[in-house]
């Protein structure tokens, strides 16, 4: 894809999520006049962008939903929900245009089937209804041409007094040096002043206006040259020199474009050039001015957007004057002596430019770089330190390599906004389908996370949204007759918690019932009797999760088949991540995540299981000690941590019903400052552990002894303590997912090279 259709297409993804946002804001407040001006605002950016590209099938379908949504603007149609229905099935249709654009370059969907509709709802307020009320609507529109008629035909002396009082305001232009080339333009020569503004992205946002011009006029030249243009190069505005055309003609060719912010255009020179007209918002609408040119003069034409042919940011949310910030480039190279204009320019051009657009698979490129550093690294620390020496280089190495990593995995992240912005749009659809009544509500877009776990978290948190407007919520009657509002209240909430972002989608629905769960369960032979009669509510709502299980009463189109939590529960699992579910009868349900911010390059705590080496990720450790305190409670191992029990699992027991094949490692004896018994344990026998430290839980070795290890897990991640024979070292390392068969293993998450050639398995504390 080249770089002009990759530009639109993101432009236009962007857009069509604005305009989804904007339609369901006015469907809610029809009244919300900064609704409609947005909804107005992004199909005209849209139609506009189309065209300036040659997607005129876009472009011509835009058109309609664009003078649909004017007729709203105007008061000639109401916002009734067969309108609303079409202008967002209209959405859709040019979602899927551009989608072609992207696949292939072309659009091959024929949308003239619902641009027909959109002319009807604009034309008759209705699709396939009665014709009744068109002669009304021709009543009306005759009498709004004979007022138009009238207006026109108002006294020419008080137009004049218009014209006179608006050249007045319109400033003096000086027309620069004209570039090379401008000598053979044809007479007569147009110069005009385009102002792009602080645009996102400088050299897309020129191009297309340099295409408009290929287009529109057959001779003219630029400053800077277009070249220059596409790369950005320009101080928000640059200069045009058009031959063979009028002013006001240059003018308004430009000012329909929606990358332009503002066009000044004058005649250069010659008697025959004629004055060009203002072109204000009505006057462009109206007859031209009389023009009395003098041979000498050159008055402008300012061409801003109206709002009716675009409706760009508010005047007084502009970029400063480009003239302002040259004065300060100016004064600040005469202050440091005689640097010339050029430093001053130099200076201003890396102060404007803020950001660069940069292709995923660079980014994924670069990160992929910085993990084989870290691994390489990691063997250079363990070569060193087998030859007994210190090496300061090596540590400044270490400090660059960390904030090298940091860097690139920062460039990774991106906010939570890029997958939510589209479910508004979902639960609207759903909760229609469903004839339910639901207010939807985000909180925490703007928290970042790694663009993988995003990537893979969206059909799963789909689900759940899905699962909450189908199960969750009750019809009105249902809510009315509990004693509720008949509209229901959907939320999604994300917060960064250190290491991790926390995701909750809650409703207030009727909830889930544990002891309907645990028939369920039973019925569908999940579970037996004995097994669900001594479970606690919270571990009878996991069984949601189990594959095949549904609380639904009757399959749906939308949710009820039992496919689907349990993916999302692997999903979670394969990111590193957890999920659970809290839910009260009658009150609604929360499904919370618990995710991490990044991915692949995570510290681990390595410990001997057996004579093999196994690394547990450290931001799932809680505390470390020796196993002395270990208890027998029902038959089964446990140990207490201030009230609480923790079961015990032993890791050579359950990691050789996983492999039982593993290859053994012999254990290393760990350096003197490679574990954990310099913290001495507190009074209950453990040894705290601090993930956010580069020392994590202890910094001495520890051998095994007799009773072995325990360490144990955060309580949010799983309430359980690991047995081990000893705990060794701690390092960061790179993460790989298992692939292939072993894909979604229980208890392993990864395997991790470390500096020595050696493999380690990383385990999954969630699915030991």
């Amino acid at each position: 894809m080249d770089s002009h259709r990759a530009a639109f297409v993101a432009e236009a993804e962007d857009g069509i999520t604005d305009l989804n946002n904007a339609l369901l804001a006015l469907e809610a407040d029809p009244e919300d006049a900064e609704a409609m001006d947005d909804v107005f605002r992004v199909a005209h950016t849209l139609k506009g962008n189309a065209a300036a590209m040659g997607y005129e099938d876009v472009s011509d379908f835009g058109h309609a939903l664009e003078d649909l949504l004017d007729a709203v603007r105007q008061g000639d149609r109401e916002v009734t929900p067969e309108l609303m229905d079409l202008l967002f099935e209209g959405v859709d249709a040019v979602e899927a245009m551009v989608s072609e654009i992207a696949d292939t370059g072309e659009v091959s969907t024929d949308p003239s089937d619902l641009e027909s509709r959109l002319r009807e709802m604009e034309e008759r307020g209705t699709v396939g209804g009665s014709d009744a009320g068109e002669d009304d609507a021709e009543d009306e529109t005759e009498t709004d041409d004979s007022v138009d008629a009238d207006a026109d035909d108002a006294d020419p002396a008080e137009d004049d007094a218009a014209d006179d009082d608006a050249d007045e305001g319109v400033p003096d232009v000086e027309v620069p040096e004209p570039p090379a080339g401008a000598a053979d333009l044809p007479e007569p020569v147009a110069y005009a002043d385009v102002t792009i503004g602080d645009a996102q992205m400088p050299g897309v946002d020129a191009a297309l206006v340099l295409q408009a011009l290929d287009e529109q006029f057959d001779d003219h030249v630029t400053d800077p040259a277009p070249e220059a243009l596409e790369e950005g190069e320009y101080d928000e505005s640059f200069d045009a020199f058009v031959g063979g055309d009028d002013p006001e003609v240059v003018a308004e060719g430009l000012r329909a474009l929606t990358q332009v912010e503002a066009v000044t255009a004058v005649a250069v020179g010659g008697e025959e050039a004629s004055e060009p007209a203002d072109s204000d918002a009505e006057a462009a609408d109206s007859e031209p001015a009389a023009a009395e040119p003098e041979p000498d003069d050159t008055e402008p034409v300012d061409a801003e957007p109206d709002d009716a042919d675009l409706m760009e940011d508010d005047a007084e949310d502009a970029p400063e004057p480009a003239a302002a910030d040259a004065d300060e480039a100016t004064e600040e190279s005469d202050d440091e002596g005689d640097s010339g204009s050029a430093g001053g320019s130099d200076s201003k051009s890396a102060d404007e430019i803020k950001s660069i657009r940069v292709d995923v698979d660079q980014v994924d490129e670069l990160y992929g770089l910085v993990e084989q550093l870290v691994t390489s690294r990691i063997k250079l620390r363990r070569e060193i330190e087998g030859t007994d020496a210190e090496s300061d280089a090596l540590d400044e190495l270490d400090k660059l390599a960390s904030s090298l990593q940091d860097t690139a995995m920062d460039m990774r992240l991106i906010p939570f906004s890029q997958v939510s912005d589209s479910f508004p749009r979902l639960v609207r659809d759903i909760s229609r389908d469903l004839d339910k009544r639901i207010e939807f509500e985000i909180e925490g877009d703007d928290v970042e996370l790694d663009r993988t776990i995003l990537t893979e978290m969206r059909d799963p948190l789909v689900h759940v949204l899905r699962n909450a407007v189908d199960h969750g919520i009750e019809s009105p009657e249902e809510r009315e007759a509990a004693g509720k509002d008949p509209t229901g209240h959907v939320s999604l909430t994300a917060e960064r918690e250190r290491d991790h972002v926390i995701i909750e989608v809650s409703d207030d629905g009727g909830g889930l019932d544990p002891d309907q769960l645990r028939e369920k369960a039973v019925d569908e032979d999940v579970k037996s009797r004995e097994a669900v009669e001594a479970m606690e509510d919270d571990e009878v709502y996991d069984l949601v999760f189990h594959p095949g299980f549904s609380t639904a009463e009757e399959v749906t189109d939308v949710s009820g088949r039992g496919v689907g939590m349990d993916v999302v529960r692997t999903t979670a699992r394969d990111l590193d991540g957890s999920v659970s579910i809290e839910s009260e009868p009658g009150e609604g349900s929360t499904v919370r995540f618990r995710l991490p911010v990044t991915v692949a390059i995570v510290k681990v705590m390595f410990v001997d299981v057996g004579g093999t080496e196994y690394g547990i990720p450290i931001k799932s450790i809680a505390e470390v000690a020796r196993a002395d305190d270990v208890e027998e409670v029902h038959g089964d191992e446990v140990v207490r941590h201030e009230d609480d029990l923790y079961p015990v699992v032993r890791l050579n027991e359950r990691l050789g019903e996983i492999d039982p094949t593993a290859a053994e490692r012999p254990t290393e004896t760990p350096a003197a400052d490679g574990g954990v018994a310099a913290d001495e344990p507190g009074d209950d026998g453990f040894v705290p552990a601090d993930p956010t430290t580069d020392s994590g839980p202890g910094d001495a070795g520890e051998g095994p002894t007799d009773d072995g290890m325990l360490v144990r897990i955060r309580e949010e991640t799983r309430q359980v303590a690991l047995h081990c024979d000893a705990v060794l070292d701690q390092e960061e390392v790179v993460v790989k997912p298992l692939d292939g068969p072993l894909s979604g293993t229980p208890g392993l998450s990864g395997t991790a090279v470390l500096g020595d050639g050696d493999v380690v398995a990383v385990l999954d504390v969630v699915s030991l």
